[in-house]
């Protein structure tokens, strides 16, 4: 048996509501170090492996734990978070001034629209998630964490527990649905989802936020 633990990034300065420049380089918050200082004591022993994502805000919210076992090995994987505004479109834009473009993404509910360079479908995410799943099934390592994020995290349960088909048949229907899902559940900055990995099959637990001692970011605010 494999124990997996998902942690969501701590807070960002674009949950936070400040302006970024870009999805892949959005820094944490004084609020989000304390988070990630949080989540590394959370841990009753030592991971056999950390994983993070290429974004900025997992990797500063995974330095503290790295520091604290600094054997545990690292790997960086393609769990990042859902891009699908061109990343033009921050240029030191906040999530609500954002809010217009994203809002046009979500109604126009084309699974395979592509909002410019740089961004990345419904069906992309869809199969980035279909991959991480495939890659934690095939874990060795007893004791791993992946330092990933909200939109994303949901989308890889949503694979496991709908079991949706090849991102080649991803429907429109589908991309409803996943909208509803992570409006329903909620994914707060430095939370940790546990499961575990039996037979090639993901067993989820819940949502574990006993370890932060402040107050957590929006969980709506994805960015």
């Amino acid at each position: 048996m494999v124990n997996v633990w998902l942690i969501r990034h701590g807070e960002s300065e674009a949950n936070a509501g400040l302006p970024t420049e870009s999805p892949v380089k959005t820094p944490l918050t004084k609020l989000g170090y304390r988070q990630a200082e949080q989540v590394a004591q959370a841990f009753p022993q030592a991971p056999d492996l950390i994983i993070t994502s290429p974004y900025w805000r997992t990797q500063q919210t995974a330095a503290p734990t790295r520091t604290r076992f600094p054997n545990a090995p690292h790997q960086e994987w393609q769990v990042q978070e859902f891009t699908y505004l061109a990343p033009d479109r921050y240029a030191g834009s906040t999530i609500a001034e954002r809010f217009p473009h994203s809002d046009r993404y979500w109604q126009q509910n084309d699974p395979l629209f592509v909002d410019g360079v740089g961004a990345e479908s419904f069906s992309d995410l869809i199969g980035r998630a279909q991959a991480a799943q495939a890659q934690i099934q095939s874990l060795e390592a007893e004791f791993t964490v992946i330092f990933s994020h909200g939109r994303f995290i949901r989308a890889l349960l949503w694979v496991s527990l709908a079991q949706s088909q090849a991102r080649s048949q991803v429907s429109a229907k589908q991309m409803r649905q996943f909208q509803h899902f992570i409006n329903a559940f909620s994914v707060p900055n430095g939370s940790i989802l546990k499961l575990q990995v039996t037979a090639n099959r993901l067993w989820y637990g819940g949502i574990d936020l006993a370890h932060l001692q402040t107050q957590t970011a929006d969980a709506g605010q994805l960015d």
